[in-house]
């Protein structure tokens, strides 16, 4: 049976109207080419208002969800397809909707006794003072529903924190604040529940942000991470409970921070990884010899 067979009509689903749109437009035009390439009927859409009657209407077997961000990534294109009776690719209603949203990711990890940094809700009557006084400095901002560091600033000094609510609440009315974990950054990729190689980032600013993840030459990705093999697998496996507490399935991208005593903490889900010649996924499943089209053949599978 050849992929057109296996797999039907797809649809390849990016774009969309959330601040992730960039992004989302370049990862949906490499996953619609190493589809094609890969004999899948595949038929990328550009995602607005009116993808249901599209979907509805092109008579589609399946969907690859690439959108990024609000409207695609966050529980409501998943329901949506749920109740189109159509088959996607990446996590559920559920997964979809707490991941994308940091404050309730960070409550459910806690709960459950899973290692994550503290934190602070921020509002305009926040005593800020007394937030840098709970979480000491530096400290980060972030608005949480966002993704792709978009809104993020890490505070140095007290009279910081203000303006960098100011700016993260231009993006989302919630926002907090997150104690800063000083150590090495690493991102977990998990493909159908197995673990791909970790990834070490060095980045040449103060954290991983837009312009590191997407557009600089200059941040540094090693993969072997460097670390001993039982260290990497144990965060391996941590980043695959924090992925099922939040009831992940598919495919995502856990990422954490190592501090200085050689203790993991957890940052955040990523329930639709990008797919750009900068992206992480990619990356880490090159390191045990899968090229990018068999990736993206593999991640479709999963809604077989």
């Amino acid at each position: 049976m050849n992929n057109q067979q296996r797999f039907g009509k797809v649809a390849v689903l990016y774009g969309g109207w959330a601040a992730e749109r960039p992004v989302s437009l370049k990862s949906g035009a490499a996953v619609l080419k190493a589809l094609q390439e890969s004999g899948v009927d595949a038929h990328g859409i550009d995602v607005d208002k009116t993808v249901l009657r599209v979907l509805q209407e092109g008579k589609f077997d399946r969907v690859f969800n690439i959108l990024h961000g609000r409207g695609g990534e966050d529980g409501v294109l998943q329901g949506a397809l749920e109740l189109l009776d159509l088959p996607y690719t990446g996590c559920g209603v559920r997964a979809s909707a707490v991941s994308m949203d940091k404050l309730m990711t960070k409550r459910l990890w806690a709960g459950t006794g899973l290692p994550t940094p503290a934190y602070h809700v921020l509002n305009a009557d926040t005593d800020f003072d007394a937030v840098v006084k709970a979480l000491g400095l530096p400290l980060m901002v972030k608005p949480v529903t966002e993704g792709s560091s978009i809104g993020l600033s890490k505070v140095t000094e007290a009279s910081q924190l203000k303006a960098a609510y100011l700016k993260a609440v231009e993006r989302d009315p919630v926002v907090i604040a997150e104690q800063w974990i000083t150590g090495a950054e690493y991102t977990a990729g998990i493909l159908a529940g197995e673990s791909l190689p970790l990834i070490k980032l060095e980045v040449p600013g103060d954290f991983y942000d837009y312009e590191a993840k997407y557009i600089s030459d200059d941040t540094r990705y090693f993969c072997p991470c460097g670390l001993e093999p039982d260290e990497e697998k144990a965060m391996q496996a941590l980043a695959r409970e924090a992925f099922a507490a939040v009831g992940g399935k598919g495919w995502g991208r856990i990422d954490l921070m190592r501090d200085q005593q050689g203790k993991a903490w957890l940052l955040e889900v990523n329930t639709n990884p990008g797919m750009t010649d900068h992206s992480l996924v990619p990356m880490a499943a090159r390191a045990i010899g899968m090229d990018f089209n068999s990736l993206v053949v593999r991640i479709l599978e999963t809604t077989l």
